[in-house]
C-alpha cells in the first residue's frame, strides 16, 4: 500500500511543479502575457486527458503482465528521453535559448509545440499515474476503496503547487529547478515500476472491466449517458472558472507563478475536500455561498478598476472556491462503482480539457471581450440551482423548493442581465475592437471638455494612449507622456537635444505611438511592440493613430518581445530608452529584472544616456523595484512625478536611471527638487528567477 500511496503522491507533486517550471521559463519569451499561462494550462489539461485515456485503455487489458510490461516500457522511454537531454540542454526539461520564438511565430502554436517537445512524454506518463495506480490498487487489494488515493493525489498536487513559489522559485534558478525535478522523476519511475511489478503478480481478469473485476461492486450497473454527460459538464464549468479567474487577476496585477498558484490551489483543495471528506460538501452551505459570491463578483466586474486590488482578489478567489466545491461535490455524489473508475476519471479529465480548449482557443477566437468569467459564473449558478433543487432523491418538489427555484431563478436573471449589459456597453461606441493572444484592444472616439475630438486606446480596462483628430493637436504629447513627465524631461533636456544633434531613441511598448511626438528631424526611433494588433492600429494607409506616420524623424517598429529582440540585435546606442510596456494594468515582470537592466545598459550610447521606467500603477509601488535594480548595478536614479492633469495630459510616475549622476543635470533644472531627493531603504531585487509582488503592494 505504501508503494502505491508514495508513488501517487510524488507523481502528483511532479505533475504540477513542472507546469510552473516551464511556465516560468517561457513566460518572458512571449512577453509575459496572461495568455501564456492559459495556453500552458490548455496543453497540460489536454495531455492530462491523454494520460487518463492511456490509463483507461491499459486498465481494460485482462492481463496484468501485459499492463506491467507496457507501462514499464513507457517509463523507461520517458527516462531515456530525459537522459539524452542532459547532453543538449541546461537541464533535462529546460530548453536552451535557441528555442526562443521568432517574430513571425504564432504564440499559441509555438507554446504548444515547445511544451510537447520538451515535456510531452514524461508528462503523459505522470498524468496516467493517478487513475492507473488506483485501478492497480483495486486489483491488488480487493474490496479496498481506491478513491482515497485520489484525494492523496490532489494533496500531492497541492504540495507541488505550494512548494514552487515558496521553496523552489526563491532558492533556485530555473535550470536548477529542472535538475531537482528530473531527480524527483527518477524516484517516481522507481516507485511506479515497483507498483507495476506488484500488479503483475495478480491473477488475470476473466471479465470485462479487468482491473476492478474482483471488486464487490463488479456487477453494478453502468452509468447512464446522462450521468456521464453531467460528469463532463461539471468538470468543464469548474475548469473554465479556474482559467477565467486566473486570467482576470493576472491581467489586473501581474503574470507570475504566485498568482497562478492561488486559483489552482483552491481548485485542487476542492477536490481534496470533496473526495476525502465527502461530508464537507453540503448543498445548503455551498450553493448559497456560490450565489452570493456570484453577486459580489458581478459588482466587482461592473465597477472595474475602481475596486481595490485586495477586494478583487478575495472576491474572485472566493467565488472560484465556491463554484469548484459545488461542481466537484456534485461529482462525488455521482461517482460510480470502482469498476468504472478509469472511465469516470477519463470524463472528468475530458471536462477539464474541454474547459481549457474553450478558454484558450474558442473564446479568444469567438468573443470580442473577456466574457469567459461571466459565462462560467452564470453556468455554475444554473447547475447549482438545478442540481440542488431537482437533483435530490425526491422527485416531487415541495413548496419550499418551488419558492427557492423562483427566487434563485429571478436572482440569476438579474445577474445575467447586468453582465450582459456590461458586455454590450464594452462594444458600443467603439471605432475598433479586436481580441488576440495578448488581450482585448478597443479604440473609441469622444470629446474633451473643450469639444475637441480624440481617439482613445484601451487595453483591458486601462487607457493606453490617446490622440486628437485636429491636425494642429495631432502631434502634441498626451496622456502619460506630457512635456513634464519623466520621459518628456529625459528627452527634452538631453544634451544632444539641446545641442541640436540627432538622437537615437528606444521605446519598449508602442500603445498609440504617442512617444513618436518626441522624434524630431534627424532622429531615429525604434519601438518594440509584441502585439501585432497594436502595431496594426498605427500602420497601413489609414491608421487609427497617426503618430508614427506623421513623426518628423525616422521611426521603425520591431515586432516581438523587446528582450528577445534586444538580445539578438547589436548595440543600438540609445540616448534614451523608455520602458512603457503594460498589459492592461499588469506589469511584465521580466522587463524589470537585473538581467533585463543589464541588457538595456548594453544598448546605451554613453554616460549621458538615460533609461526611463514608467511606474504608474494602481496596485503596485514599483519604485522599490527600480531602486533595487539601481543599487545592485551601481546606477544613479531619480523619480519624476508629473502631477499635472487635465483633459490632454494625465498624471504619471516615472523613474530615470543613468550610469552617472551628471546625466540628470538638465532634468534637475526643471523637475521638482522634492522628487529628486535620494531615498534610503531595503530594496527588493527582482531577477529572472525570482520576483515577489507582495513586497510592493500598495
Amino acid at each position: 500500500m505504501l508503494v502505491f500511496a508514495a508513488t501517487i503522491g510524488v507523481g502528483a507533486c511532479l505533475l504540477f511543479q513542472v507546469q510552473f517550471i516551464l511556465g516560468k521559463q517561457i513566460l518572458p519569451w512571449f512577453g509575459g502575457a496572461p495568455a501564456v499561462w492559459t495556453t500552458c494550462m490548455l496543453f497540460f489539461q489536454v495531455l492530462l486527458l491523454a494520460g487518463y485515456g492511456y490509463a483507461h485503455l491499459l486498465g481494460r487489458s485482462p492481463s496484468p503482465l501485459r499492463q506491467r510490461n507496457i507501462h514499464l516500457g513507457m517509463l523507461l522511454l520517458a527516462l531515456a528521453l530525459l537522459l539524452v537531454r542532459v547532453l543538449l540542454w541546461p537541464s533535462p526539461i529546460t530548453p536552451s535559448d535557441e528555442w526562443k520564438p521568432g517574430p513571425d511565430d504564432l504564440p499559441s502554436l509555438a507554446i504548444l509545440g515547445l511544451l510537447l517537445f520538451t515535456i510531452g512524454l514524461p508528462f503523459l506518463v505522470l498524468s496516467s499515474t493517478g487513475p492507473l495506480l488506483q485501478a492497480w490498487y483495486a486489483r491488488c487489494f480487493p474490496g479496498a476503496s481506491p478513491y482515497r488515493l485520489y484525494a492523496l493525489s490532489n494533496l500531492g498536487s497541492l504540495l507541488g503547487l505550494l512548494s514552487y513559489p515558496f521553496l523552489l522559485e526563491p532558492a533556485l534558478s530555473v535550470t536548477d529547478q529542472g535538475w531537482v525535478w528530473s531527480a524527483g522523476f527518477v524516484v517516481f519511475v522507481v516507485g511506479c515500476a515497483g507498483a507495476a511489478v506488484l500488479v503483475g503478480r495478480t491473477e488475470p481478469a476473466t471479465t470485462r472491466g479487468a482491473s476492478e473485476a474482483e471488486a464487490p461492486a463488479a456487477d453494478a450497473p453502468p452509468p447512464t449517458v446522462a450521468e456521464r454527460a453531467l460528469w463532463l459538464v461539471l468538470a468543464m464549468v469548474a475548469s473554465v472558472m479556474l482559467l477565467a479567474v486566473t486570467s482576470q487577476i493576472s491581467l489586473e496585477v501581474a503574470v507570475i507563478p504566485f498568482l497562478w498558484m492561488l486559483p489552482l490551489a483552491l481548485y485542487l483543495l476542492s477536490f481534496v475536500l470533496c473526495f476525502e471528506y465527502e461530508g464537507s460538501y453540503r448543498r445548503g452551505l455551498w450553493i448559497p455561498l456560490l450565489l452570493l459570491g456570484a453577486g459580489g463578483t458581478t459588482v466587482v466586474i461592473l465597477e472595474g478598476v475602481g475596486v481595490p486590488m485586495l477586494v478583487q482578489l478575495v472576491t474572485y478567489l472566493s467565488v472560484l472556491l465556491f463554484a469548484c466545491m459545488v461542481c466537484h461535490g456534485e461529482l462525488v455524489r455521482r461517482k460510480p462503482a470502482p469498476r468504472y473508475l478509469t472511465s469516470f476519471y477519463l470524463l472528468v479529465s475530458a471536462g477539464g480539457a474541454a474547459g481549457g480548449v474553450f478558454t484558450g482557443l474558442v473564446a479568444p477566437a469567438t468573443f470580442l471581450g473577456l466574457w469567459e468569467l461571466p459565462l462560467a459564473l452564470v453556468a455554475a449558478c444554473v447547475l447549482a440551482l438545478a442540481l440542488g433543487l431537482f437533483g435530490g432523491p425526491t422527485p416531487r418538489l415541495h413548496r419550499v423548493r418551488m419558492s427557492a427555484a423562483w427566487v434563485g431563478g429571478a436572482y440569476l436573471v438579474v445577474l445575467a442581465v447586468m453582465l450582459g449589459r456590461d458586455a454590450v456597453d464594452d462594444l458600443s461606441d467603439n471605432v475598433h475592437v479586436s481580441r488576440g493572444f495578448f488581450g482585448v484592444l478597443r479604440v473609441d472616439e469622444d470629446e474633451d471638455l473643450d469639444g475637441e475630438e480624440r481617439m482613445r486606446l484601451r487595453h483591458g480596462r486601462i487607457i493606453h494612449g490617446l490622440q486628437y483628430t485636429d491636425p494642429e493637436l495631432a502631434l502634441e504629447p498626451t496622456s502619460y507622456y506630457g512635456p513634464g513627465s519623466g520621459v518628456g524631461l529625459a528627452i527634452g533636456t538631453h544634451p544632444r537635444r539641446k545641442a541640436g544633434e540627432p538622437m537615437t531613441l528606444g521605446f519598449v511598448g508602442l500603445g498609440a505611438g504617442t512617444l513618436a511626438c518626441y522624434v524630431f528631424e534627424g532622429d531615429h526611433a525604434r519601438f518594440y511592440e509584441i502585439d501585432p494588433d497594436v502595431v496594426a492600429l498605427s500602420s497601413g494607409s489609414s491608421p487609427l493613430f497617426t503618430y508614427l506616420r506623421d513623426a518628423r524623424g525616422e521611426v521603425e517598429v520591431a515586432i516581438g518581445d523587446a528582450r528577445i529582440n534586444l538580445e539578438r540585435e547589436p548595440p543600438r546606442g540609445f540616448d534614451v530608452l523608455a520602458l512603457d510596456a503594460f498589459s492592461s494594468d499588469a506589469i511584465p515582470t521580466h522587463l524589470l529584472t537585473v538581467e533585463a537592466m543589464e541588457l538595456y545598459l548594453e544598448h546605451l550610447r554613453d554616460a549621458d544616456s538615460l533609461i526611463a521606467v514608467h511606474i504608474s500603477n494602481r496596485y503596485l509601488d514599483l519604485e522599490p523595484v527600480v531602486q533595487g535594480l539601481a543599487e545592485e548595478l551601481g546606477l544613479a536614479v531619480i523619480r519624476i512625478d508629473d502631477d499635472h492633469e487635465d483633459e490632454r495630459v494625465f498624471s504619471s510616475d516615472w523613474m530615470l536611471l543613468a550610469t552617472q549622476p551628471g546625466a540628470f543635470e538638465g532634468v534637475r533644472a526643471l523637475a521638482d527638487p522634492a522628487e529628486l531627493a535620494p531615498k534610503q531603504g531595503e530594496w527588493p531585487l527582482w531577477t529572472d528567477t525570482y520576483s515577489n509582488l507582495v513586497q510592493v503592494l500598495k
